[in-house]
């Protein structure tokens, strides 16, 4: 009995422990990706800010005009602002990229966590099925002791009623024997 109790409490603190060790490394694995998601969020970010600075540029450019008396614009200033719009547009690609490598480390981050909780679903979902196993097996011995001891009630009551059924059919014998040895 002592043994099944050690059992019993062995699997719960399996089961403990690995729900622990589960919840831990579904938590190391958060932050990991978590991190390379920060890290690539704050690259898109800084991608945006040089894009709008760029822009800044280019709106100075359209208003530069270093032509005739500062009213027209020359070749060279529309080459600048071309330029500048050209990096702008290489910008707007560089972030659609990495905003894609974004997206795909989100969505990867949630089938990961989507993952492991269904790993730890499962394993939870064992041991509560081993646990259920080990409490019916725990039963079933508690019923196979109660009957022992009932059975053991049984021969004891037995043993019981034989010896004073036998001291009964005896008696008569016994009280004889003894009634001629005291006459002799």
């Amino acid at each position: 009995m002592k043994n099944i109790k050690n059992t019993v409490k062995n699997i719960f603190y399996s089961i403990f422990l690995g729900a622990w060790v589960i919840g831990f490394s579904f938590a190391q694995a958060q932050t990991t990706d978590s991190g390379r998601f920060e890290i690539q969020r704050e690259k898109v970010n800084s991608l945006i800010d040089e894009r709008q600075k760029r822009f800044g540029d280019f709106d100075k450019s359209l208003e530069q005009k270093t032509g005739i008396f500062g009213v027209f614009k020359t070749k060279k200033d529309m080459q600048k602002s071309m330029n500048i719009l050209q990096s702008i547009i290489s910008a707007d690609n560089t972030i659609l990229q990495e905003t894609k490598k974004l997206i795909e480390l989100k969505e990867n981050e949630q089938q990961k966590s989507s993952r492991l909780a269904q790993e730890y679903e499962t394993q939870l979902s064992a041991y509560i099925s081993t646990l259920k196993k080990l409490q019916d097996e725990n039963e079933k011995l508690r019923k196979q002791i109660k009957n022992q001891k009932y059975n053991g009630e049984k021969v004891y009551f037995f043993i019981f009623t034989s010896i004073i059924l036998l001291l009964i059919l005896l008696y008569p014998k016994l009280y004889q024997l003894l009634k001629n040895r005291k006459i002799r």
